[in-house]
This record gives structure tokens, C-alpha cells and sequence, in this order.
């Protein structure tokens, strides 16, 4: 063999052995991400086949739980024509000003109650005897001081998702470790930039659990406050249709409401992640 065949045969070689690996087809991937979707979503799929095939097989009564094909059917059927649209759009504006206005108030009013003692001591009594009053009690005395308009379905929502943002705030601003305050107060930092360097940053966490709390209570409530005095919205539907015996249409509308509350989750956790990166475990 001469010369440059050897060369070239090693060289060949050289480059076969250094060459990156291949990157994993698509079955590759799917077995392994299949243990862990499975993991997390395995229960669910089992509860929704378990219904599928016991409303199909007779195993319970189908015009009282249909099968989930005739759910999603129905709730196609109503977003293709419209019928859902405007509902979901004002559902939407009430439990988003409800919710807005408990960040307002909630997070500034938490911070400063966490860090001032003599404003928690002052405002914990009446704000403790608030929160163990059910809101939907409390929904008659609101009807009869803003009426069973736009103004009493929007503020019952909001008392209710109020609590949760702040009492997570208040938490998360006494859960901050001491010690990094007193290595700030060492270096010089007054009482402003501990604040917004310190005490913030590492209450944020917290901040994004009562949010999370406080988006799920705000679509709770929202369905208790269209059940009263309500022509519009996801929760008029669900009794509109109890009512009409329409049960495909009426579980549609639950589903509907499941996945806007999956969707505001995903929305906080995703957006904790980008606010919060200095906390998320590294890979």
C-alpha cells in the first residue's frame, strides 16, 4: 500500500472516530420522554379513558356523562359558531379587572405589612376576620350595596382572590433569610435598597404562589358569580344548559373553564421562570 493510501485510510479514520454523534431520531426521543409524560399525565388519561369507555359501554347512564368524543363535539361546535365567544370574552374582562385589582392592592399591601410590624398588627385583626367570611356569603350584602350588575360580579371575585395574593406576600416577605439583610445593612445599604435589592427579589417566589392561588379562586368564583343574576359568561352557560337538559353543552363549558385556568397557570409559571431564573435549579 503507498503512502498516500495510508494517509488517506487513517485520515478516514481520524475523522469517523472524531465525527459528533448523530442526533437521536424521533423514536429515540419519544422512549425517552415517554416514562416521564406518563409519570406526570398517566392518571389523567386513565380517568378520561375510564369515562370514555364507561359512558360508551353503558357502565354509566350517557345522557347523564357523555362520552368525552360528544363533549369535545359540543365544544367545538360552539366555538366554531361563535356561541361561546362573547361568553368567554366577558368572563374574561370580570375575572381579569377582579384579578388585576387584588395584584394592585394585594402585593404593595403585603410587602408592607411583612416588613412594617406596626401596620400588620394594626390591619391582621379585620383582615383575618375578612378572610375566614366565605365570599359567596357575603355575595347577598354585595348585590344589595352595588346591585346585580357588572360592579357586585366583579368585586365578589376580587375579595375572594384578594387573600390569597396577599397573605403569600406577607409570608414570602418574613420568609427572607436574616442574615442576608444584616450582610446588606453591613455593606452600607439603606433601608430602600434592601428593599429592592433583598427583601423583593427574594419574596418574588412567594409573590407567584399567591398568584397562581389567586387566578385559580378568581375562575372558581367567577362561575358562582354567573350563576346569579348573569345572561353572559362561561358560568351562565353551565346553568343555561343544566337547565335545558343541554348536558353535552353544559360539561363543554366546565372543560372550557378547566383549560382557561390550566392556560393562567402555565402563564404565571412560565413568566416566574423568566422573573425568577437566580431560583430555578440548574439542569
Amino acid at each position: 500500500m503507498s503512502y498516500e493510501n495510508v494517509n488517506s485510510t487513517l485520515g478516514a479514520d481520524f475523522r469517523l472516530a472524531n465525527r459528533p454523534p448523530a442526533a437521536p431520531g424521533l423514536a429515540t426521543r419519544i422512549n425517552a420522554l415517554l416514562p416521564s409524560f406518563l409519570a406526570r399525565y398517566g392518571l389523567v388519561l386513565a380517568f378520561l379513558a375510564l369515562w370514555q369507555i364507561s359512558s360508551t359501554q353503558g357502565w354509566v347512564n350517557p345522557s347523564v356523562f357523555p362520552p368525552l368524543h360528544i363533549i369535545v363535539a359540543a365544544l367545538w361546535d360552539s366555538l366554531a359558531s361563535g356561541a361561546l365567544l362573547d361568553d368567554i370574552a366577558i368572563s374574561l374582562q370580570r375575572s381579569g379587572i377582579a384579578f388585576a385589582a387584588a395584584v394592585a392592592i394585594g402585593v404593595p399591601l403585603g410587602l408592607v405589612m411583612g416588613q412594617a410590624k406596626i401596620v400588620e398588627q394594626a390591619l391582621d385583626p379585620l383582615l383575618q376576620f375578612f378572610r375566614q367570611t366565605s365570599a359567596l356569603a357575603l355575595y347577598p350584602v354585595f348585590i344589595l350595596l352595588l346591585g346585580l350588575g357588572e360592579t357586585s360580579k366583579v368585586f365578589i371575585i376580587f375579595w375572594a382572590t384578594l387573600f390569597p395574593v396577599l397573605l403569600a406576600t406577607i409570608g414570602g416577605v418574613k420568609e427572607v433569610d436574616s442574615k442576608l439583610i444584616e450582610m446588606a445593612r453591613t455593606y452600607g445599604a439603606g433601608r430602600l435598597t434592601i428593599f429592592r435589592r433583598v427583601v423583593l427579589p427574594a419574596s418574588v417566589p412567594a409573590i407567584f404562589v399567591g398568584l397562581r392561588l389567586s387566578a385559580t379562586t378568581a375562575l372558581l368564583l367567577l362561575i358562582a358569580a354567573e350563576m346569579i343574576g348573569a345572561n353572559k359568561g362561561i358560568g351562565f352557560q353551565v346553568m343555561n344548559a343544566q337547565y335545558n337538559f343541554q348536558v353535552p353543552l353544559m360539561f363543554a363549558a366546565i372543560l372550557l373553564l378547566a383549560l382557561l385556568g390550566l392556560l393562567a397557570n402555565a402563564v404565571l409559571v412560565l413568566l416566574q421562570k423568566k422573573l425568577c431564573r437566580w431560583s430555578q435549579p440548574n439542569a
